[in-house]
């Protein structure tokens, strides 16, 4: 029987393309839902995300019972979760773009905007860049070392070192994705990195957290 992957349509997100990626990594059936009783009842949830950290987080939470929803599969279920970019980003405690805006606070931590003093060095972060895996894997083996496609303004900083799965450099240091027990998020975009982003995908769709 095929799983019950929820792909979270919340209006923030590049949805069909995240799904044809998901179905090319070998998803039997990507559901796009807005529904939180299918997602209590998911056995994977992928939450995508584009645009700003405080219109993301106001449509998320504009669902009725979604929050909830998403609360009780992955933080008391279990359930493997996939945060794509502002996806990532929403795991955070706080968003500190257009104000402060409270996350899912999944895993403690802020986006702060990029910060850069080489003007050759631009902002947004944009375009394929290196996503290196340190010692410490949070993820366990999940995300591994390659070349992934990114798209930001605004990097999501832990409280704790030990929830950062990779970084990529663009200056400076930036979290390239994060993990905790059976979360995970990446800054980057799977769906537009090619093999490397499928092969991310398809590790997801076994992974056993």
């Amino acid at each position: 029987m095929a799983e019950k992957l929820a792909l979270i349509d919340y209006g923030a997100g590049n949805l069909q393309s995240v799904a044809n990626a998901l179905k090319a990594a070998g998803a039997e059936k990507v559901t796009i839902t807005a529904d939180p009783m299918f997602v209590r009842t998911a056995d994977r949830i992928v939450l995508p995300g584009v645009g700003a950290f405080k219109s993301c987080a106001d449509a998320l939470w504009a669902i009725p019972g979604m929050v909830d929803a998403l609360h009780e599969r992955v933080q008391i279920g279990g359930a493997p979760f996939l945060g794509i970019c502002v996806g990532m980003q929403l795991l955070a405690s706080r968003g500190l773009e257009f104000g402060t805006t409270l996350g899912l606070d999944w895993i403690a931590g802020e986006v702060r905007r990029i910060e850069r003093d080489d003007p050759a060095i631009k902002v947004p972060h944009m375009g394929w860049n290196d996503v290196g895996v340190g010692r410490h894997d949070p993820a366990h083996g999940l995300i591994a070392p390659g070349e992934a496609y990114f798209l930001h303004s605004y990097h999501f900083v832990p409280d704790e070192g030990h929830a950062i799965a990779a970084m990529t450099d663009h200056g400076g240091g930036l979290v390239a994705a994060v993990a905790q027990d059976n979360v995970v998020g990446v800054q980057f975009h799977p769906e537009k990195s090619q093999a490397y982003g499928l092969a991310l995908l398809t590790r997801f769709l076994d992974w056993k957290p």
